[in-house]
């Protein structure tokens, strides 16, 4: 009789299972960098940010409308998965310990000392404020909190909403995560198992939960704010990846399942993306927005295309790049400092370019962009990395 997939443990096109997925190691670190490439195209798309050239790109704004489905999901199905790792070695008060020493302290000294020279050149750049950063600087004090497009008070956390949900759904789910280690538990991870066997299973189960998430709340909060209080329909779909990233990892069977069916999630990232941009080029976004039945389509279709395409990746990574290279670990250290310094060292060179310079789109892409690169490696390794202090205020294991 023919073995299930699900009692498969072993395949020989399959790299050999080991308790360390280096992949997810490498996910991270190429997720964040693209990461700052997405943040410096946005000075130059023609929706609002911090600071914003005159002059638009068209296929920067494409290729950044798809990035937005991927970047951050990922991010989050990959802290869930590397939440099971951690708590193989620790208890969950050892482990909530270990979240307020990496994430708690470095988003309060970020709000403190990384977000506000961001906003300080938002306000300078608005014409709002014209006089030196310690006289801006008291603003943060009056805990006023920022609003879009620089109005509002100067207290913010800015790009460190990541580090602050990735805070709370770490702490939330502690109780999730001990009923998984239950009995009852494990029966629920095997009837996972089941269903995700069966041709695309993770990705229905995926797509499912989360949409009745997000037709449940988006009509109360239909706005990606990133600010918490209002912004329960996206904190609900973060949360769910976050658990999926957990769930995915938990057993090894998982891991090959996913990898044998990583051709079925490409082509439904490729089906799903061909959709969004075909409604892209045939409606404009009034009419989207505006069109009940256009709006939903298209908002399903998004939700659909987040999965399938976060599926694929962990997938394709898995068969790829479940190895190690003495560099990874250097550089796994390094990505989490690197994500805080990255948007303010954006913003204070975007700045520059914008008025010292005559640079076009792709020619001030590149220079705000690789400048940026340089910069956060020069203050990791001249300024974060060999001392214990702000080793610990970026989120490091003291040495």
């Amino acid at each position: 009789m023919q073995p299930t997939l699900l009692q498969r443990t072993t395949d020989p096109v399959l790299p050999t299972l080991n308790p360390r997925r280096y992949d997810l190691d490498w996910l991270r670190i190429i997720a964040i960098l693209i990461l700052l490439f997405y943040h410096t195209g946005m000075i130059y798309v023609s929706w609002g940010w911090h600071i914003n050239s005159d002059e638009h790109s068209r296929p920067m704004e494409l290729l950044m409308r798809w990035l937005h489905q991927w970047r951050m999901p990922l991010l989050f199905l990959i802290s869930g998965a590397g939440t099971f790792f951690a708590l193989r070695k620790r208890s969950f008060s050892l482990y909530a310990g270990e979240r307020i020493r990496r994430l708690f302290i470095p988003l309060v000294f970020g709000m403190f000392v990384i977000v506000p020279p961001q906003i300080y050149i938002e306000w300078l750049f608005r014409g709002r404020f014209s006089g030196s950063y310690s006289e801006f600087y008291p603003e943060v004090f009056k805990f006023q909190p920022y609003q879009d497009g620089g109005t509002g008070g100067a207290f913010s956390w800015h790009h460190l909403w990541f580090v602050t949900y990735l805070f709370l759904f770490s702490l939330l789910s502690i109780p999730v995560f001990s009923w998984l280690k239950s009995a009852s538990g494990q029966r629920f991870t095997t009837g996972f198992g089941r269903l995700i066997a069966l041709p695309g299973g993770a990705f229905w189960i995926m797509a499912v939960s989360i949409l009745a998430s997000q037709y449940a709340l988006r009509p109360y909060f239909p706005d990606e704010t990133h600010a918490l209080l209002n912004d329960w329909a996206y904190f609900a779909e973060n949360l769910l990846l976050f658990w999926f990233g957990y769930l995915l990892v938990s057993r090894q069977e998982f891991w090959a399942i996913l990898t044998e069916q990583r051709h079925i999630f490409l082509v439904a990232t490729l089906v799903f993306t061909v959709v969004m941009y075909g409604m892209n080029y045939w409606f404009t976004f009034d009419e989207i927005d505006t069109v009940f039945w256009l709006d939903f389509t298209y908002f399903t279709n998004r939700q659909c295309l987040m999965v399938a395409s976060v599926l694929a990746t962990v997938a394709y990574g898995y068969r790829y790049l479940n190895i190690s290279k003495p560099i990874l670990p250097r550089l796994n250290e390094a990505v989490y400092p690197f994500y805080i310094l990255h948007q303010t060292v954006i913003v204070l060179i975007g700045y520059a370019v914008l008025k010292r310079t005559n640079l076009g789109v792709y020619d001030g892409f590149l220079v705000v962009s690789l400048s940026t690169l340089v910069a956060c490696i020069v203050v990791y390794l001249l300024v974060i990395r060999p001392f214990k202090l702000t080793r610990v205020l970026f989120g490091l294991k003291a040495k």
